[in-house]
C-alpha cells in the first residue's frame, strides 16, 4: 500500500484542494441539520429532541459504515474510491430532500453518513502520502480544512436557506456540492493503481492493540464534548442569549472560523507533540464548555467563547487522526476510517447526553456542562497513556543499562 510521496507544494496544493472541497460537502451536510433542528422538527412534527436524533443516526451510519465502506473499497484505485464515496454522499442527500416522513428521513441520513468515514479515512491516507513525513499532520489538517470551511460558509448558508427557503431545498442545494466534489476529484487527484486485498483478520488485530483503543476511546470522548453543545447550539443560543434565528446563523459562522482556526493550529502543533497538542486542546474544550451557560448570558460573552470553544474543538482532530495513523502502522487506512467512526460514535454519544439532559428537565446550561465532563474524560485518557509510554520507556532503559 505504498504511495510515492513528493514534498513539492505544487504537486500537493490541486488534490489536497479536491479532498478538501469532499470534506466541505461533507460538513455541511453532518453539520447542517444542527443549526436547522427547529425548522425540521417542525416541518416533521416532531420535538426537538427527537430531531436531535437525526444527529445520532447519520453519527451511528458513519461509526458503522466507516470500516465496512473502507475495506469494500480496498482494491480500488483511491480516485474512483474517493469518487464513488462522494456520488453515495449525493444520492443520500437527495433522498433526504424528497423524504416523505420523519423514518424516512432517518434512513435517508443514514445512507448519506455511509460515504463520511471512508471518506475521510482514505483521504487522509491520501493527504499524508503527498508531503514528507514532518508534514503530514498540517496535510492531513489541510483535508480537514474543508470540514471547517463549511462551517463559516456551508453551514450558515444551509440553515438561512433552510429558515427562508425550506429544510428541503437546503439539503438539495447540499447534493449539488457532491457533485462539485466528484468533479473536483476526478480532474485533480493522482489516478494511482489499484490497492491490495485486505488481510481482514491481521487488519482487525491491529485495532486491538491497547494503543490504538484508547486513542479511539479519546476521539470518542472528544467529540462527544463537541456535540454535546454543538447539537442543540440553536436552541441555546435561543434559550440563554435570547436571541433571533438570524443571530444564531451569524453564530455559526464564528463557529466555523473557530473550527478553521483549530484545524490549522491542530495542524501546526501535532507536527511538533501530538499528546502536547491534545492535552493543551481537550483542557480548553472542557473550560470553555463549563464556561458557557455564563458567557452565553450576553451576546458577546457567547460570541467570544463559542470561537475559543470552536478553535480547541477543532484542534484535536489533525492530532487524533495522525496519533491513529502512526499507532496503527499494520493498517492505517481501517484505523484512519474507524477513528473517524469513532469521532461520530462521540457525535452520536453527545447527542444523545444533551437530549437525556434535556428530558430529565435539565436546562440547556446543564447540557453543555454535562459535554466538559466528557472533555476531562478524553483528557484523562491521554494522561494516561502518556504515563504508560513514560513507564515503558523507563523499563526499557533499566532493563538496557542492567
Amino acid at each position: 500500500m505504498s504511495t510515492s510521496r513528493t514534498s513539492s507544494p505544487s504537486h500537493s496544493t490541486l488534490p489536497l484542494l479536491s479532498l478538501a472541497v469532499g470534506a466541505f460537502g461533507i460538513g455541511t451536510t453532518e453539520f447542517g441539520p444542527m443549526g436547522m433542528l427547529p425548522t425540521i422538527a417542525q416541518g416533521m412534527d416532531v420535538s426537538i429532541p427527537t430531531a436531535g436524533m437525526l444527529i445520532s443516526a447519520y453519527a451511528i451510519g458513519v461509526m458503522v459504515g466507516a470500516p465496512v465502506m473502507t475495506l469494500l473499497f480496498a482494491r480500488w484505485p483511491r480516485r474512483r474510491a474517493l469518487i464513488a464515496l462522494m456520488a453515495i454522499f449525493t444520492l443520500g442527500n437527495l433522498a433526504s430532500a424528497i423524504a416523505p416522513n420523519y423514518t424516512s428521513l432517518v434512513i435517508a441520513r443514514i445512507i448519506t453518513s455511509l460515504n463520511h468515514g471512508a471518506f475521510f479515512g482514505i483521504g487522509s491516507i491520501v493527504a499524508a502520502s503527498l508531503v514528507p513525513r514532518e508534514k503530514q499532520a498540517s496535510a492531513v489538517a489541510a483535508m480537514f480544512m474543508g470540514l471547517t470551511i463549511a462551517n463559516i460558509g456551508g453551514v450558515p448558508v444551509a440553515t438561512w436557506f433552510g429558515q427562508v427557503v425550506g429544510w428541503r431545498e437546503s439539503f438539495l442545494g447540499i447534493a449539488l456540492l457532491g457533485v462539485a466534489a466528484m468533479l473536483s476529484l476526478g480532474a485533480f487527484l493522482p489516478k494511482g493503481g489499484h490497492g491490495e486485498r485486505p488481510n481482514v483478520r491481521a487488519e482487525l488485530r491491529v485495532l486491538t492493540q491497547p494503543v490504538v483503543l484508547v486513542i479511539l476511546a479519546t476521539t470518542v470522548m472528544g467529540a462527544g464534548a463537541m456535540f454535546t453543545l454543538y447539537t442543540y447550539i440553536a436552541p441555546s443560543l435561543e434559550s440563554i442569549t435570547q436571541v433571533s434565528p438570524s443571530y444564531v446563523t451569524g453564530m455559526l459562522v464564528l463557529i466555523g472560523i473557530g473550527f478553521t482556526l483549530g484545524a490549522k493550529l491542530g495542524g501546526k502543533l501535532a507536527d511538533r507533540s501530538v499528546t502536547g497538542s491534545l492535552m493543551v486542546f481537550l483542557s480548553l474544550i472542557a473550560i470553555s464548555m463549563a464556561a458557557f451557560p455564563w458567557l452565553a448570558t450576553s451576546k458577546a460573552g457567547a460570541a467570544i467563547g463559542l470561537v475559543v470553544w470552536g478553535t480547541a474543538a477543532f484542534a484535536v482532530v489533525p492530532p487524533l487522526q495522525t496519533w491513529v495513523m502512526r499507532e496503527a502502522a499494520g493498517a492505517p487506512g481501517l484505523a484512519s476510517s474507524v477513528n473517524i467512526g469513532a469521532f461520530n460514535l462521540g457525535n452520536a454519544l453527545g447527542a444523545a447526553l444533551g437530549s437525556a439532559v434535556l428530558n430529565l428537565g435539565g436546562s440547556y446550561g446543564a447540557v453543555s456542562i454535562s459535554g466538559a465532563v466528557l472533555a476531562l474524560l478524553a483528557l484523562l485518557l491521554v494522561l494516561t497513556q502518556l504515563r504508560r509510554k513514560q513507564t515503558d520507556i523507563a523499563r526499557e532503559t533499566t532493563a538496557e543499562a542492567g
